[in-house]
Order: structure tokens, then sequence, then C-alpha cells
């Protein structure tokens, strides 16, 4: 679409081009330098490269040599850095709100679905990378137990990997679906570590709970990822916790963001 405008010195009518919005492509690529542009984003994603080295470095003075193994390297880097990636989703949606630059992000695109949509995609691809760390770390660890007297075995099940992308892609995205539904980076991140745990801590001390937490505590849901071999129910179990802490804040929180008063 053009707009047409008369030449004041001519009186003849001239057309001026249209400005096209961003593409999801391209807001996507603004979300993820904004991950790295803030302090915490920066040092949060440099203490997850750094916290998976550590880990392999642990396993390679301590853990027996039958264990040291590219798959078990890689499986110990995972609970760690999963636990990190939720927080980096919440800096993502709520750094707008604690920063004051959603008035400047939302008169740029003003359909914020569209914002928040590229920030999901941008969580997404970080945890997609970690999981790409996870296996790089995985192999060096794997060449120094081999050059060391460990097994260093690169035995590895190909559905391992699947699961690793699934654990770490629901994590982050949980921790984003709390970011939308509070819009405060501390209350986010306390609501995130809070409410599961205590909920976890609940199923297991009271017995009627017992049931329910077998298939709404993400604790016990998530832990057969960390094997080749998830069963249908296990898949089921997962998927139930997952609608309750993922998608139920995800939902919610997105229908406030777009509600939201920008002030």
């Amino acid at each position: 679409m053009t707009t047409t405008t008369a030449n004041p010195s001519t009186g003849t009518p001239h057309h001026r081009p249209s400005v096209r919005r961003p593409s999801p492509l391209r807001l996507t690529g603004v979300e993820l330098r904004k991950l790295v542009d803030t302090r915490a984003g920066l040092w949060l994603l440099v203490t997850i490269g750094l916290l998976a080295a550590a880990l392999v470095v642990v396993q390679l003075i301590w853990a027996p040599d039958a264990e040291q193994t590219y798959a078990n390297f890689f499986l110990s880097t995972l609970l760690p850095v999963g636990l990190l990636l939720p927080v980096l989703g919440i800096l993502s949606i709520t750094s707008e709100w604690s920063q004051r630059s959603a008035l400047t992000t939302f008169a740029l695109v003003p359909r914020r679905g569209r914002v928040i949509a590229a920030k999901l995609a941008a969580t997404v691809l970080a945890a997609l990378a970690s999981v790409l760390v996870s296996l790089a770390v995985a192999a060096v660890g794997t060449l120094v137990a081999g050059a060391t007297g460990g097994a260093g075995t690169w035995r590895f099940e190909g559905a391992l990997l699947l699961h690793a992308v699934v654990f770490q892609v629901a994590n982050v995205l949980m921790g984003a679906g709390f970011g939308l539904l509070l819009l405060n980076t501390p209350l986010a991140i306390v609501g995130y570590l809070l409410l599961p745990t205590l909920w976890s801590i609940l199923g297991g001390i009271i017995r009627p709970l017992e049931g329910p937490a077998g298939w709404l505590d993400t604790g016990r849901t998530m832990e057969p990822l960390f094997t080749p071999d998830v069963t249908a129910g296990q898949w089921a179990r997962l998927g139930v916790s997952l609608l309750v802490w993922l998608v139920v804040p995800l939902a919610a929180g997105l229908v406030r963001t777009l509600r939201r008063e920008v002030s």
C-alpha cells in the first residue's frame, strides 16, 4: 500500500512508499540480541556454559572410570542447565517492563503478539543452543577421559538427544510463561521456583496427593527424559504436567500482556 501526496512546487502527485513491518525473523534476531545486551542476561548465559563445563570436570576427577562416558557427561549437564534456562525465559519477557522499554517496543511494533512470539522463539533457540553446548562439553570430557584412563566410550542413544531438547525447551517456556503471567522479574523467579517445589513437597508428604503428584509434579514427570526409553504412559504424565505448568501460565500470561496498559 502506498500514500499519494501532492508535490507543492509542481502540483503533481508522487507516491510515498509504505514502511514495511519487521519480519518475524528480524524480530527474533532482535530478541536474541536483547538476551545478551543486558548484564544479567549475558552473565546468565556465561554461567550456564561454565556450569556445564564444571560438571564435566567434576566427573573427570571423582567419577569412576567406567562412568566417564559421553552419555553420562551429557546427561550430567542437563539438570543444572535446565534450572537456569527458565530464568533466562523470565528475563526475556519481564525486561521490557522492569527496564521500562515496553512503551518503545510496542510503539515500534504495535501488535504485541508478534513481539511475544519473537521472544518465545528466541528463548527456544537459546534452549537448543544449550543442548549443543552440552553436546560439545561432553565431547571434550570424553576425549579427556579416553586420554587419562577413563572409559571414554562414545555410545549414545539418539533418543537422549530428543529427550534433552524436550526437557530444555519445556523448562525455558515454563519460565517464559511465569514471566508473561506476572510481568515482574523477582516475583516471576520466586513463583517459578516456589510453586512447583511446594507442590512436589506436598505431593510427597500428603498421602491423598500422591496420585495427582504423579501426573502434576514436573520433577517426577520429567525424570524419564534422562533415559533413552520413555513409555506412552510417561509421555502422557509429562503432557498433563506441562499443560498445568506451561500451557496454562503461557496462555493466561499472553492474555494479560496483550491487555495490560503500557505506561
